[in-house]
């Protein structure tokens, strides 16, 4: 959503870093570049004055820090302004109510609020162990009670019995009287929504607050509506009153403008994002890292979550323990492109890295394919359980079979196995050196020892520098606290603290 507004926000910022000092007339120079940027991403006006404004009173005689140019100073302050523009802290769904807690879901027809009201079930069910009712109160667009059944079977949520003929408000009260006799912890409302805002809709949403006493109102807003996002979400939280804001299509070609707006017009937190069409493409909306994957620094947090979520771990050790006695077979290699796939493939990884939005013209002139995945597993797929774990066995009769099982070319075939071999002789030798040489010492590094992911002592990086071949050069140390995670949070790459390879997730080379 926001990679147009990214890809310009880059541009103007490596403008910025190549400079060892800026004038006041630079800082002007950018800030209207970043006015254009803003205005061309759908932010409404006075948002965006009142963002350039804060950065320029804040970017002229600011104090630079030690270690960084005038111009990283900037794009700090600029990342600044964009996290208190977007709402500074997370602020998550609040269950902090008495069960069962009402959750009612509003917005206009077609905006994704019936399959946004199973995403947040789901969630609530896996995360939160909470034991949800969902409860559809639209009566009059065709099947939007039946489509909401399907989706709670979908997930395995509970959704109230239909009646034909009852009123929202009637079903309102009989799915809090279910939800009370039968011990749920949350019942969720997913109300009818209209083309466009009228009174009829307004007084039905008054009346179905009203009844349900909602501990949240969430408005669930499209994403590619642009600026129409922003007056509906002011519309909506005069007259019914919502705590918070979802927004939906966030992987779609949205501008993104109406993020940034939202929070500044209606001062209501954006509470969650939705990514996708699948019911657990729901992420939490934290303006640090929205913000950072705006300025092109990535989401790795984001990246560690979805891979936490999404990973099996018995496979994944399974795995491990495989490639430390330096076994690699294609049942194996299938196992680890299914993980790949869960993640988001090789673009949802790659959109999460540092870095990243700079090299769309090389990842995109490289062309990556992400249905090469798919294609190589449907070949390892065709093969018998006993070629998967034995290649040695596919000679040319057997490759033609498993080309025309999967609907490729023998040389698809032949492509595959040359990969897979490749990677086999890395595991063979990783696994041969486990007890001395260099690739013994970077195994016992990754955790191929058997013991987790140990940090190297100094007197076994001082080994292995002069093994692989002299002194390493003494790695630059990021200002403390200046690009740091949160407390609590984990300490990863490029996020503060000590900075492998010198990477600067602002953009620039460090002096």
């Amino acid at each position: 959503m926001f990679e147009g507004l990214s890809q310009k926000l880059s541009g103007i910022f490596d403008g910025l870093t190549r400079r060892g000092a800026l004038s006041e007339a630079d800082v002007d120079a950018a800030m209207r570049e970043v006015r254009r940027a803003l205005l061309e991403a759908d932010v409404a006006l006075d948002v965006v004055r009142s963002f350039v404004d804060k950065v320029r009173a804040r970017a002229v005689g600011a104090n630079v820090v030690k270690s960084i140019t005038p111009g990283q100073m900037v794009i700090k302050i600029v990342n600044d302004v964009l996290v208190e523009t977007l709402g500074s802290d997370a602020d998550p769904i609040s269950l902090e109510a008495a069960p069962p807690v009402a959750i009612m879901m509003v917005g206009l027809q077609g905006a994704g609020k019936t399959t946004t009201a199973a995403k947040i079930a789901k969630r609530l069910t896996e995360r939160m162990k909470r034991k949800v009712l969902m409860a559809s109160l639209d009566v009059k667009r065709p099947a939007a009670q039946e489509q909401l059944a399907v989706l709670g079977r979908q997930a395995g949520i509970e959704t109230l019995p239909i009646i034909a003929g009852q009123t929202p408000v009637q079903i309102t009260r009989r799915a809090e009287e279910a939800a009370r006799l039968q011990g749920y912890d949350v019942v969720i409302y997913d109300t009818a929504g209209r083309t466009h805002i009228d009174e009829p809709l307004m007084a039905e949403m008054a009346e179905i607050k009203t009844a349900a006493r909602p501990h949240e109102i969430l408005l669930v807003a499209d994403a590619l509506t642009g600026q129409d996002a922003v007056n509906l979400a002011k519309n909506f939280n005069e007259r019914v009153g919502i705590t918070g804001i979802v927004l939906t299509r966030a992987d779609g070609d949205g501008r993104g403008g109406a993020a940034l707006s939202m929070r500044a017009v209606t001062g209501k937190p954006i509470k969650l994002i939705g990514t996708g069409e699948k019911l657990e493409d729901l992420e939490d909306f934290d303006p640090s890292r929205i913000a950072g994957r705006i300025l092109g620094m990535g989401d790795i947090v984001a990246l560690v979550e979805k891979a936490a979520a999404n990973i099996d771990m018995e496979v994944a050790q399974r795995a491990a323990e495989r490639m430390r006695k330096g076994k690699f077979d294609l049942q194996d290699l299938s196992e680890q492109l299914a993980q790949v796939e869960k993640i988001g493939g090789i673009g949802g990884i790659m959109g999460m890295l540092p870095g990243v939005a700079k090299m769309k013209e090389k990842i995109a002139g490289a062309n990556l394919d992400e249905r090469v995945i798919k294609r190589q597993r449907a070949i390892i797929m065709s093969m018998t359980p006993k070629e998967r774990r034995d290649p040695d066995l596919l000679k040319a009769s057997r490759k033609k079979r498993i080309a025309a099982g999967a609907g490729m070319r023998v040389e698809d075939v032949n492509k595959l196995l040359k990969q897979h071999r490749q990677m086999a002789d890395m595991m063979k030798m990783m696994a041969a050196n486990k007890r001395g040489g260099p690739m013994g010492k970077i195994a016992s590094m990754f955790g191929m020892g058997g013991g987790g992911m140990p940090q190297p002592t100094p007197e076994q990086m001082e080994s292995m520098q002069k093994q692989m071949g002299g002194a390493m050069p003494k790695l630059p140390e990021t200002p403390p606290g200046l690009f740091g995670p949160k407390p609590g949070m984990p300490r990863l790459p490029g996020l503060g603290g000590a900075n492998p390879g010198g990477f600067n997730p602002f953009g620039g080379k460090k002096k």
